[in-house]
């Protein structure tokens, strides 16, 4: 049975711990936080399949200009001097164009509605509890020029199998009726009856649970300090990593493969092995915010996507989380007021009444964002370019990636692991998506 080091105990680790032990191979985690799902703790609690879009299309330039003149618009990017940035954006802008932008929606829903049967499967099988909801997902549109743009999208997305459907106005409100305060000002919105809503944070904890049960290793509180190769080895081979425990020495730890799930993380562990990922940290804020316990139907059930402020609203028990849209400055996790007030006063204009607004907690979260927002998926390799062609002979025979899955990673989860077990197992997976480092 082959031992397999997982590094990294979120969404993803997590669940690809769990494929890779129902495959029957031998699993280790590795994660340095004192538990699985710390990074989930207040994450978007949408599993969008119709959200499932790359953030690089021809209008994104436009929205990131407006960003330079406010800390608060839904789309913020600041220059750094940082050589990694500059790449990674010029990348971005070439990923911007129309054919591009298409072919890497293409690929994510693909993705995403193989991951959505995953995890329906996944759950039947374990009955899971993790606050989820299948009312489906609204967007609505208070602006005109949004709704528009929308149309294009929503048509294309429908033909790549994705049930979003458009909705007369007069129906939003009764699908959903927290949003009658704003009934009059809506202009449009879509509904996919298929998508969902959970709390990623109870789906990764209990999901760990069932991994420990299983016979999964847990190795927490467990920094990964490096990956050593194999100077004699024909093809690039891991024969080892370097770990540090806590209050402990370093230490090396040994497996047959390793799959890389440590989002961002996964960068500076990799490119001393000259495998340099196209991937940049994306910030998005979360806000969690009480439902009035005086009226609770007035905050909504069904998890809703703002447009216009580029807003991710799920329901989880008797809060409200809200997600923001991301920004691109740097490493910090420090929190913008300007943008946590926009966040509160946007939420108080839609539900009044159904939420007690000065409950809000805030939470700042990186997310590992490729330029095209396609996750890599599959065996490392040499080099930068991760979507196109490469040198086979420098593809590493026993490192996986799973990873770069930006602000789509619990929507992703189920089907990336699902996948990447297959492929560690000499199979292939029955989705047509553009897996790294396969001749598949």
């Amino acid at each position: 049975m082959a031992h397999i080091a997982v590094l990294g105990a979120g969404v993803v680790g997590i669940t690809t711990a769990w494929y890779l032990r129902q495959a029957g191979f031998d699993v280790t985690v590795i994660e340095r936080e004192s538990a699985a799902g710390i990074q989930t703790l207040f994450a978007s609690g949408s599993l969008s399949v119709a959200n499932a879009k790359p953030w690089a299309d021809p209008k994104t330039p436009f929205e990131a200009l407006k960003g330079f003149f406010s800390e608060d618009a839904p789309l913020l990017y600041r220059l750094r001097a940082d050589k990694s940035q500059r790449q990674w954006a010029m990348q971005f802008l070439r990923e911007c164009r129309a054919e591009k932008s298409d072919a890497n929606l293409v690929q994510m829903v693909r993705l995403g509605l193989y991951s959505q049967q995953a995890l329906k499967y996944l759950r039947a099988d374990m009955n899971i509890k993790y606050e989820h909801k299948t009312r489906g997902v609204m967007h609505f549109y208070t602006n005109k020029v949004d709704f528009e743009a929308a149309n294009a999208a929503t048509k294309r997305i429908q033909e790549l199998g994705c049930n979003r459907q458009f909705i007369d106005i007069n129906n939003t409100a009764s699908l959903e009726p927290a949003l009658y305060p704003i009934a009059h000002k809506l202009i449009g919105a879509t509904y996919t009856s298929l998508d969902e809503s959970g709390n990623p944070y109870l789906f990764t904890k209990r999901l760990a649970e069932r991994c420990q049960q299983a016979g999964v290793r847990f190795m927490y509180d467990t920094e990964v300090l490096a990956l050593n190769v194999d100077a004699h080895s024909e093809q690039p081979h891991i024969h080892s990593i370097t770990i540090q425990p806590i209050d402990e020495n370093a230490q090396t730890f040994s497996a047959d493969s390793h799959v890389l799930a440590l989002g961002h993380d996964s960068m500076p562990l990799l490119k001393p092995l000259e495998v340099e990922l196209p991937i940049f940290a994306a910030k998005s804020y979360t806000a969690t915010y009480k439902v009035n316990p005086r009226a609770p139907h007035l905050a909504p059930f069904i998890s809703l996507i703002d447009d216009e402020y580029k807003l991710v609203i799920s329901r989880l028990g008797d809060t409200l989380r809200v997600a923001s849209a991301i920004e691109f400055n740097g490493y910090s996790l420090d929190l913008n007021q300007a943008r946590c007030d926009e966040i509160t006063e946007r939420i108080r204009q839609l539900f009044p009444k159904g939420i007690v607004a000065n409950s809000a907690q805030f939470w700042a979260s990186l997310h590992p964002m490729t330029p095209s927002s396609v996750p890599l998926i599959g065996r490392a390799h040499k080099g930068r370019n991760y979507h196109g062609s490469h040198n086979t002979e420098a593809t590493f025979d026993n490192l996986w990636l799973n990873t770069g899955h930006g602000t789509l990673g619990w929507t992703f989860a189920c089907g990336s692991a699902k996948a990447i077990s297959l492929m560690m197992q000499g199979e292939t997976p029955k989705v047509d998506f553009d897996f790294v480092g396969s001749e598949t």
